[in-house]
């Protein structure tokens, strides 16, 4: 079951202007000596970050900063050591196929982990646009499912999906948030945050959860003063899931 520690992984300084953790026991692990990470991450970076999250469990919540580095989901979830299935909240089913075969990206992380974690069963899609998922190539669509945006918002009963004698890793991307409730540096979704709280409430309703991450940081607000607002709009979204995150988790131990 998923603990309540907290880890904060900083590649663009971004969490230092927020303030939704203050008050929590957080490890904070710096990443911005390291090179070649910034969407698209070399070999040398990717070893580099699983020196950095070595020490920590994958059985938490994350905070991995902006979707340039979504790719990090891959890193933890191949510290887990049991079959699983992958929820990825987002937008963008991040399924591309990648540009680069010896890279990995942010575009491209999910078929990384199906390709090479032994554990996971399948992905689960909540929530991404529906044009993107048509586009998943074919030979990863035989271990996805995919509830679209719209499907989330209609309320369908995408939960019949995760069976229940497996665990769960979520990953959310605040891209799939609208415009209206939060503002990322990637295209954005329509949905709003009691929608995608509904989803968090209902996975660990039927599910075991093994941890959690959350990217979506608008870093680019960070070069203009004049960004104050999204920043806090951003703050204040992080202290709402991190508030749900771990009372579901202390829950779950109860």
């Amino acid at each position: 079951m998923m603990k309540s520690d907290v880890t904060i992984m900083d590649f663009t300084g971004i969490y230092e202007k927020e303030r939704f953790y203050r008050g929590v026991h957080v490890h904070w692990i710096d990443c911005r000596d390291i090179q070649g990470t910034n969407c698209y991450c070399d070999e040398e970076g990717e070893q580099a970050l699983r020196r950095k999250i070595a020490p920590y469990s994958a059985e938490a919540i994350h905070f991995i900063d902006s979707g340039n580095y979504h790719y990090m989901t891959k890193l933890w979830t191949e510290k887990l050591r049991e079959p699983f299935v992958l929820a990825v909240a987002d937008h963008h089913p991040d399924m591309q196929p990648p540009l680069f075969q010896e890279l990995l990206s942010c575009g491209c992380w999910v078929n990384g982990v199906l390709d090479g974690n032994p554990y996971v069963q399948k992905v689960v899609l909540l929530g991404a646009d529906k044009e993107l998922v048509a586009a998943v190539p074919e030979p990863y669509r035989s271990r996805m499912v995919a509830y679209d945006e719209s499907q989330i918002a209609e309320g369908d009963r995408w939960e019949s999906c995760f069976p229940k004698d497996l665990p769960v890793y979520l990953s959310i991307d605040k891209d799939i948030l609208s415009p209206s409730q939060v503002h990322t540096n990637w295209q954005q979704g329509t949905l709003t945050f009691s929608q995608l709280q509904n989803v968090i409430l209902e996975l660990f309703h039927r599910c075991r959860v093994l941890g959690a991450d959350i990217c979506g940081e608008c870093a680019d607000a960070l070069f203009h003063a004049a960004d104050d607002k999204v920043i806090l709009q951003d703050d204040s979204v992080n202290g709402r899931l991190l508030h749900i995150l771990m009372a579901l988790g202390k829950a779950g131990k109860a």
